[in-house]
This record gives structure tokens, sequence and C-alpha cells, in this order.
């Protein structure tokens, strides 16, 4: 038989004095050289040991182990529980309730640049399209104060100049215009249990006018109950979730899908075209492209070479296997 996750976590928490987060049991296996007998090809084998875990323990009543807390989850040898005091418990919990966001040295729009990339790159999102984006800057609006209100952060489009004919453009034109699709986004460095509401119906707000709205964050705070009420409120409202993973971006990755609507919210736009020459610019330069069937990409945002690097290099962050 094949040494699988359970095998690596019993190992793990048999020897450990508290519970342990998934990424913790991966770290300390690692350190112990067991994760080199499992045969896994994927990029976050940590995450497939965490769902491994939760799914064990929701769905197998004869599982081995048991999960501790939610702020985050820990894991533990269900025969070992009473090793654990009721005290234990509760200072794990309070610490985590007392930890406060670490403080970044980077700026919110310092993720722009790797939104652009994840949008473009990333097959979980793009799906072999070439989609483009553009930085809407709130100084510039004319009616300040309620700028974080009005308009995203970030809009983007699809055109399939390159996977149609000419031919079906021109007559989807004539017929009803679906052809072009955007998308809008809303970026955070943060969610947690203290701002997800304000960002969430931030996003919903400014973002809902689009095919696909999107809220945007560096960081979601490791919480059960916070990522299932991100999970409703996304099916809900229907704003799509995106984790851009700084210390493991290759891990980047879409939550909770948007719901795509079949048609724009042209009072909105119309709107947003009043409040912001940068996003009224935005429809001119993608109808321009559209109507001479090139993308003029000097118009848009700059699509970087090495995400890696420019974390490592701007942000001053380095890759960590996402441990945090």
């Amino acid at each position: 038989m094949s040494y699988s996750f359970h095998n690596l976590a019993f190992d793990v928490l048999k020897k450990a004095t508290s519970p342990l987060t998934y990424q913790q049991i991966w770290e300390r296996a690692t350190d112990a050289g067991l994760t080199e007998q499992i045969k896994s090809k994927g990029k976050t084998p940590w995450q497939t040991l965490g769902a491994r875990l939760y799914v064990d323990i929701r769905d197998n009543e004869f599982s081995k182990f048991v999960k501790v807390g939610k702020r985050p989850a820990r894991f533990f040898l269900k025969k070992r529980l009473t090793e654990l005091s009721e005290d234990i418990i509760e200072k794990i919990e309070e610490k985590e309730i007392q930890e406060k966001p670490r403080k970044t040295l980077y700026q919110e729009r310092d993720l722009h640049s790797l939104l652009t990339y994840f949008v473009y790159a990333n097959p979980s999102f793009s799906r072999g399209k070439t989609i483009f984006t553009k930085t809407i800057f709130h100084e510039k609006s004319k009616k300040q104060g309620f700028n974080e209100w009005l308009h995203p952060d970030m809009v983007g489009f699809y055109l399939p100049l390159d996977d149609w004919n000419n031919n079906v453009i021109e007559f989807n034109r004539l017929v009803d215009n679906n052809v072009i699709k955007i998308f809008s986004f809303e970026l955070k460095k943060e969610l947690s249990k203290g701002n997800y509401r304000e960002a969430f119906f931030q996003a919903v707000s400014n973002s809902s006018w689009a095919h696909e709205g999107y809220l945007v964050a560096a960081k979601i705070q490791d919480d059960d109950d916070l990522l299932e009420e991100l999970k409703r409120l996304s099916a809900s409202f229907g704003i799509g979730i995106i984790h851009l993973q700084l210390t493991d971006y290759n891990s980047s990755s879409i939550l909770f899908p948007a719901h795509s609507k079949p048609t724009l919210d042209w009072e909105t736009i119309n709107k947003l075209c009043e409040q912001n020459q940068d996003f009224d610019r935005f429809l001119q330069d993608v109808r321009i492209d559209f109507e001479s069937k090139r993308i003029h990409k000097f118009e848009y945002d700059e699509i970087i070479r090495d995400p890696v690097f420019y974390i490592k290099e701007k942000l001053k962050i380095e890759q960590r296997d996402a441990f945090n």
C-alpha cells in the first residue's frame, strides 16, 4: 500500500504536542522527510492534504482525526483528544482572535500588475483567452468622496479577434453584439472577519454592471466561517472571489467563480463614463480595437514577464511555499 496523505498526517500528529494547521503538518512532514514518500504531481500538495483531512473528518465517522478551532482550523488525533485541556484550546483561539493583521510594505495598487498577469495567463481564469486590463484611477473622478463605491479598481475585456472568423464577428455585431466580454475587479490587500462585508458589498456596488465582477485579495484570513460566508455571498450576489497568493503566486486561484451575466448595465456604465476619464477612455479604446480588429496593447496595463520576480523586488516578499 502506498504512503498516503492520511499516513503523513498521522505520523506528524502522533508526535505533535498540540493541534496543527494542515500547512504546519506539511511543513513538519517536509522537515522529517515524509513528504518524499508522497506521490503527488500537484503544485500545492499541502492544500490537497488539507482537503483530504477536512473530507475525512466530515464524511468518515471512524476518522482518526479531529478538527480543533476555526481561526484557522487545526487538526489532532482523535485518540489523543483527551490530552488537550479546555485551557489549551481556549488559549489557541484567544491568541488567534488577538492577532492583528501584519503591516505590509506594499500598496494596494502594487497588486494591479499581479492581477493583470493572473487574468492574462492563469488558465483557470482566462481559459486560453486573451484578456487585458486597465487600472481606473479614483483620483481622476469628478465626484470625490464616493469613488470607492462608484467604480472598480480595474476593468478588463476579452475580444475574440484571434479566436473567431471576421465574418462571424461582424455578423455578431448585427445580431446581438455579445462578442465583447467585460470584467470588473475590486482589490484589497486582505480580507478578514473584520472587513469582508464592507469589501464584498463595495465590489457589488461597483462591479455588478459588468458581465463578471470579482473581489480580489492578496491575503484571506484562514477561517472556516469566513470562507463559508464568502461562498454564500458569492452565490447570492454573483461576485467572484480571487486569491492572489503572494508567498506562492503560482497557487493563486479563483476561490469562488463569478456568475456571468448576458448583458451590461448601461445606465451605470454611462454614469462611470461621466465621472471618470480613465473609464471613458477604456471604452473608447475597446471600441477602436473592435472596429480595427486589432488590439492596441500599449493602451492597457502592462503585462509583467515574471510575477515571482516582481513580488520579490517590488513587494519585498519571498516565495515560501505558501507557509505564512
